[in-house]
């Protein structure tokens, strides 16, 4: 189960991807259209706009998520504590029962740094590591903006398609080999996220749901990504429980000197 674990944690952050202080108590949201887009104008540029104008704003974000994650079958409950330090860094912790902290990671755009307590090993690797499991057009924004429920920021382009039905507004098209499908809802919030790379066999989607309100902010608390690489198969289940945002945050990573590196 270590070893299960610990790669779960691993394939995760590389597709995304404790909190010391206390978090605010969640409000549940009813979405409504966005009252300040123009119903009546449903031009790509001005959809765009109106995206971009709902997306979350923040220097930090931390937040506690019960989290399944289930590898070709091989499934774990466990919790993840994440930290953002907007466009820097990604600190994530992974505890197990009793809350036993069994892995750490932090994810900077350049690089990719994780520690296995139980088995006392460690992973350092460039950022591009991630290419073994998703797209090259994967990025650490791509990460940041999945765990925020935001838009990925390449996808709201002057190059999509706009379909609108049943209260959603379709943004698709194509991104050298990657084909992608962005959805939102009638208040400009991301629904539905999905990349495909028919040529590499990888696909991903993301579904945002049960909206709630943090600090004036309003978020997904249910995000569910399902992944496909090949042969390998990934599902991931966040439950935010706590989240909190622009508040001072450590984000604390060390290599003890008896770790040996990962193999």
């Amino acid at each position: 189960m270590r070893r299960n674990i610990f790669n779960s944690f691993l394939i995760a952050c590389s597709l995304l991807a404790i909190v010391s202080c206390k978090a605010r108590k969640q409000v549940l949201v009813t979405r409504r259209p966005d009252t300040v887009a123009k119903a009546v104008d449903n031009t790509l540029s001005n959809k765009i706009a109106a995206i971009k104008a709902q997306q979350v704003s923040f220097n930090t974000f931390s937040a506690k998520a019960k989290t399944n994650l289930d590898i070709n079958g091989n499934s774990n409950d466990v919790t993840l504590n994440i930290r953002i330090n907007r466009d820097k860094k990604i600190w994530v912790s992974i505890t197990a029962i009793l809350g036993v902290e069994v892995a750490r990671a932090i994810i900077t755009p350049d690089s990719i740094l994780m520690i296995n307590r139980l088995d006392g090993v460690y992973l350092k690797k460039p950022f591009s590591y991630v290419y073994a499991y998703a797209s090259k057009q994967v990025n650490y924004k791509t990460l940041e903006s999945l765990l925020i429920g935001n838009a990925i920021p390449e996808l709201l382009n002057e190059n999509a398609d706009l379909a609108t039905g049943n209260g959603n507004t379709t943004l698709s098209g194509s991104l050298d080999d990657l084909v992608y499908k962005l959805v939102v809802g009638a208040d400009n919030k991301v629904t539905q996220t999905n990349l495909n790379n028919q040529s590499q066999g990888q696909s991903l989607q993301v579904a945002n749901g049960t909206f709630i309100q943090a600090t004036n902010r309003i978020l997904p608390s249910l995000i569910d990504i399902a992944s496909v690489v090949k042969d390998k198969k990934i599902h991931i289940n966040l439950h935010y429980t706590k989240v909190d945002f622009n508040q001072q945050l450590e984000y604390p990573f060390s290599i003890p000197d008896r770790y040996e590196p990962a193999k």
